[in-house]
Parts: structure tokens; sequence; C-alpha cells
């Protein structure tokens, strides 16, 4: 597949790094570390932990049924911000203590280094926090990847099924939507996409392809 762009965005999950080092590896590890985290970081945490108790209604929440929404909501892989960042959180200090290592697909870094050195800009798109995406990126079994990306975008800018989510992006990048490639493996969010004027490809990493889509990177040419 050939297209003609100037930046690329690209989702994570699913599209550069499996689901199942997200929901095996990394939500699991948060969801244990949790209740310790909070404890130790509560005085820090509190405008965030406002944040869980207002989306559940009760701004009198003991800290224990703070943490109990927490897991819920990583048990149902909830897109809320406040639980993105506690993860992003969590997840650096495994990251940084060696615990943690990114998955990426093998397309992948080789890929973007490819994009990257054509002047292609690119960007990321995640329901993960900002800091959470970096952490990966910079913690990747293909080394540290972070200087590839101009720019990470985080549910902060919109739902990433809102077309005007797209629209936001591409009017902070600066191109017109037509002059950008978004990549995700969620037909809902190709759709939001295409119809905010950007590009789109869709990762069908699961074999679950339909025409359009594409297995890997490696099938993506840019010019």
């Amino acid at each position: 597949m050939t297209t003609s762009v100037k930046a690329v965005v690209t989702d994570i999950e699913g599209t550069t790094s499996s689901i199942t080092f997200v929901h095996e590896v990394l939500f699991p590890y948060a969801r244990e570390r949790l209740a310790g985290f909070i404890a130790r970081n509560r005085d820090a945490l509190a405008a965030l932990l406002d944040e869980v108790r207002a989306a559940e209604g009760g701004s009198d929440l003991e800290e224990a049924a703070v943490v109990a929404a927490l897991r819920r909501w990583i048990d149902e892989d909830r897109k809320a911000t406040p639980l993105k960042t506690l993860q992003g959180m969590i997840w650096r200090y495994g990251y940084e203590s060696g615990e943690l290592t990114a998955h990426v697909y093998d397309d992948v870094a080789p890929a973007l280094r490819r994009w990257h050195g054509r002047g292609l800009r690119l960007f990321v798109y995640s329901s993960g926090s900002v800091g959470a995406q970096q952490l990966l990126f910079a913690h990747s079994v293909a080394g540290d990847l972070t200087p590839l990306f101009e720019a990470y975008f985080d549910t902060r800018v919109g739902a990433k099924t809102d077309t005007g989510s797209y629209g936001r992006i591409a009017a902070a990048i600066g191109l017109p939507p037509a002059e950008i490639l978004f990549l995700s493996d969620a037909p809902a969010e190709i759709a939001a996409a295409r119809a905010a004027g950007l590009k789109a490809v869709r990762l069908a990493r699961d074999g679950q392809a339909v025409a359009g889509d594409v297995a890997s990177f490696d099938e993506i040419s840019v010019i």
C-alpha cells in the first residue's frame, strides 16, 4: 500500500505492540501495585483520586473504595484519564527498574527509522497516558525509539473514536488532515480518522484482515 503523506500518527496497542503485552503484562503489573502506590503517594495524588471519586459519584469514597474502583476499571479496560495517568506512574518504576521491557513488533522499529530518515514527522496517539507512551518506546525490545517521535497524544485530546479528536491532532501538528496517515488496529478509530479527513490504514495483526488492511508496517509505503 502506497500513500503520499507528511506525517504518520500511530496507535500502540495492537498496532506497534501486542495486545497480549498490554493486557497480560502491563495491566496486571499496575493492578497489583495500585494500593501500595496510592498509600505511599496519597497527598501528591489527591486531585487525581478526587477525579476517580467524582467519576464514581461519591466524593466521600474511602481510599479502599477508590482502589477497588480503579481495579475494576483496569478489568474493564476503561479509557479513563485518571486510571491511565496512575498506570503510567506505576509502569515508570517497572521500566526504570528493569522489571518491564516493552514489546514492539519486529517490523515497527525499522519502518519508523526508515520513515524518520526520509523526513516524515512521526507521532503517537494512544489511550494510554503520554507518560506511559514515552516509557514504552524508551524501553522497548528494539531500544529507545523516542527520538523518532515529535509528539504524543492521549485521551486529553479526546476519545479515539471521536472524529473531533483527529481534527485537533491535525491542528496541533499543523498539517492538513489529508497529509496525515493514522495507523490503528481498531476499525472504529480508523473510521473516525477518515471522517476527519485523515488517511488511515488498519493493522490486522491477528490475521483477521479485510480489504485495505495490512499485516505489518512493511506493507506500508509512504512517499
